[in-house]
């Protein structure tokens, strides 16, 4: 049997564990991060690099007026009465300390623009260059090679060590792991004089413990996420008697495509480009049916209430707009081009006066600047769709976020079941509960894992 001793044991190499892991290194302790995967990221290497801060220079240089209790109340809102507000008021607190960290400490490059995404009041997004999660793991992993600090792939953490005064001492795992083959002894050890980290992500892949919570979301229900997106962390924690919050609360992502598998291209065109700039209609009926703006919690109900897959329709105008290039979507297919709307009316059956009246009362709304019918708050260059060629895609939810998990404080402690913290236990990201509520906005979830990654990690630095 292998044992090591580490000062922190780090688990998972996604945004959250990794910004943990060289907060800690950066303060003179000895780190390990377990990734039981073969490569790092996870999730965080899929997404779309989105974060979400407020007060910046980009905001400041595009006029727009913003602030921290803005964004607190903003989350807050979507929370409907989940969230936790100390720990809403930490992530919007240290919002923009968090992006900053990523584009001056660790190099990563961003666009020179602001998006708005569902649920926003204002734009507040930032996406980096390559619109890729990826940009910020490498940067991640590359500093924790200048701080000498190993990452160790294939590890499947069993079991959470707690030793004789109850307190996390370390963790027992098997090497070579090969998803989904997890039946295996744990043969390693490593103890963590200080603490561990749990930052193992979400569970939207595992189906059998999200129908724990919401019976719809079998597997006919696709899934944003990697396979590997499994709860085994969260029942290891539950195990030492962590407590756990909103488990039921799974967010579906609203701009996702039946036509592809998994995250895939069309959410590009979707979320950046349709839901602000276009409309979304029922092909039954040829009629919107809900604000595109909505956050994803009520965008996704709106959609799933139609019973059938929803069309999201643009023009040109809007694309270009937009800055965003969707010739991935267009070339698979997922998102199609029309010279005119009595083609694309055709093309997914929809009665073409319906779609023609929906669109010029859309219109004509644009040019009144109010949405009499669901109340839009439309973006800055938002204009009429008039302009050909004309985009559309079909849109279906996708099993995308897990709300619920870990117990935590806004130090980024795991609590037991009499919400007192468990000596040497640390969560922050996804496997965590308590931030988000009923719905997380878009782009926050990496300023969430950002956030209270830093601080687990700057906690355990102090600990004794």
């Amino acid at each position: 049997m292998k044992n090591k001793s580490y000062d922190v044991v780090v688990i998972g190499a996604g945004f959250a564990g990794l910004a943990a892991a060289i907060e800690a290194a950066e303060s003179g302790l000895t780190v390990i991060v377990l990734e039981k995967m073969k490569a790092p990221g996870g999730n965080s290497v899929i997404s779309d690099g989105g974060i979400a801060a407020p007060e910046t220079e980009y905001q400041q240089k595009n006029g727009i007026e913003e602030s921290v209790p803005l964004f607190f109340e903003d989350m807050k809102r979507a929370a409907k009465g989940y969230g936790n507000d100390l720990l809403l008021k930490t992530v919007a607190g240290k919002a923009k300390e968090a992006f900053y960290w990523t584009k001056d400490h660790l190099g990563v490059e961003y666009m020179d623009r602001v998006d708005i995404f569902g649920g926003h009041s204002v734009p507040r997004c930032y996406t980096p260059v390559g619109l890729s999660g990826s940009m910020l793991i490498k940067k991640q992993v590359k500093k924790l090679k200048e701080l000498q600090t190993e990452i160790r792939y294939g590890c499947y953490v069993k079991e959470i060590l707690v030793d004789n005064e109850g307190k996390v001492s370390g963790v027992a795992f098997f090497d070579d792991y090969r998803y989904p083959d997890h039946e295996h002894k744990a043969n390693n050890k490593f103890y963590a004089r200080k603490g561990i980290v749990v930052a193992a992500g979400g569970f939207g892949a595992d189906v059998e413990f999200r129908m724990k919570f919401d019976n719809r979301l079998d597997k006919s229900v696709q899934t944003t996420n990697k396979l590997s997106s499994t709860a085994e962390m969260v029942k290891s924690s539950m195990a030492i008697g962590a407590s756990v919050v909103d488990l039921e609360k799974i967010q579906l992502g609203p701009w996702a495509s039946p036509d592809e598998y998994g995250f895939g291209n069309g959410p590009l065109f979707a979320d950046y480009i349709a839901l602000p700039y276009g409309i979304l209609v029922n092909p039954e009926t040829g009629k919107r049916f809900t604000n595109e703006l909505s956050d994803r919690g009520v965008l996704s109900e709106a959609i799933l209430a139609q019973k059938n897959p929803v069309i999201g329709i643009a023009d040109q105008k809007a694309v270009t707009q937009s800055g965003w290039d969707i010739q991935k979507a267009i070339d698979k297919k997922v998102v199609k081009v029309f010279s005119d709307f009595k083609t694309l009316a055709l093309e997914y059956d929809i009665e073409i006066s319906e779609l023609e009246s929906a669109i010029a009362e859309y219109n004509q709304m644009i040019d009144n600047g109010i949405d009499k019918q669901f109340g839009k708050s439309f973006p800055k260059g938002a204009t009429p769709i008039s302009q050909p060629p004309f985009y559309a895609m079909r849109l279906w939810p996708k099993v995308h976020y897990s709300m619920g998990g870990l117990v935590i404080d806004h130090k980024a402690r795991v609590l037991d079941q009499k919400k007192n913290p468990i000596s040497g236990l640390y969560a922050a990201g996804e496997v965590t509960g308590g931030i988000h509520g009923a719905a997380r906005l878009g782009s926050c979830a990496i300023t969430d894992c950002i956030v209270m990654g830093r601080i687990a990690g700057t906690e355990l630095a102090g600990a004794q």
